[in-house]
């Protein structure tokens, strides 16, 4: 005799039918909307963003990125957490989402050093080295590195599955100091971002033994 479904396999029939290629076609469109309007501003032909850059368009779209790349962080780190309370296995959407939060990091890396710094190395090496907020955030890049690096099935197999799950613990820490550095890039303590690393934290004491090596 058959059972009902739970309200989890329910869900977990449905996830089971979209594809991982629709995730990463669906999260990168906002990135390639912004360089996209980047590029056509630059070049004179359309102003695709209006006035909803402000005073600073460079720090506008720097913040659109770095936001994006922080709620994929969050929904990449999430997946465990509902797969361990909720039974959802969402497992085979974490590497797109992953990706796509490393894709947004770089996103948002390029615009500091491009339109913002505008390839002047020796003002963003002294950035880096002055001001903490940029620190933090470099550091939590730095990280992310090689966690992007070895998101494919080869490095698995290569590394072999303990020394790849140690190795993308890192992600603990580069999440936290993504948190920490959308809180102190502004001047002033502002909610949005007070949130945010609220419900980063909430995240990190969910996994809790799991963040030790």
């Amino acid at each position: 005799m058959s059972h009902a479904l739970t309200p989890a396999e329910r869900i977990n029939a449905v996830l089971r039918l979209v594809p991982t290629w629709l995730v990463y076609l669906l999260g990168a469109l906002p990135g390639l909307y912004i360089v996209a309007g980047i590029g056509l501003t630059l070049s004179g032909t359309f102003d695709l963003f209006g006035n909803s850059l402000g005073v600073d368009p460079a720090r506008t779209i720097e913040h659109w990125l770095g936001e994006l790349a922080l709620q994929f962080f969050i929904a990449t780190m999430l997946i465990s957490v509902l797969r361990d309370r909720f039974r959802l296995k969402l497992i085979k959407f974490r590497r797109p989402l992953g990706l796509l939060t490393f894709f947004y990091v770089c996103l948002h890396l390029s615009v500091w050093l491009g339109l913002d710094i505008q390839f002047r190395w020796a003002e963003a090496w002294a950035d880096i080295l002055k001001r903490p907020f940029i620190t933090i955030g470099m550091v939590g890049f730095l990280l992310l590195v090689p966690l992007a690096v070895t998101s494919n099935n080869a490095m698995i197999r290569r590394m072999g599955p303990v020394a790849w799950q140690r190795l993308h613990k890192l992600a603990y820490p580069a999440l936290l100091l993504g948190g920490l550095h959308y809180v102190m890039v502004q001047k002033v303590w502002e909610t949005e971002p007070l949130v945010y690393l609220g419900v980063i934290a909430g995240l990190l004491a969910l996994r809790g033994k799991r963040l030790m090596p």
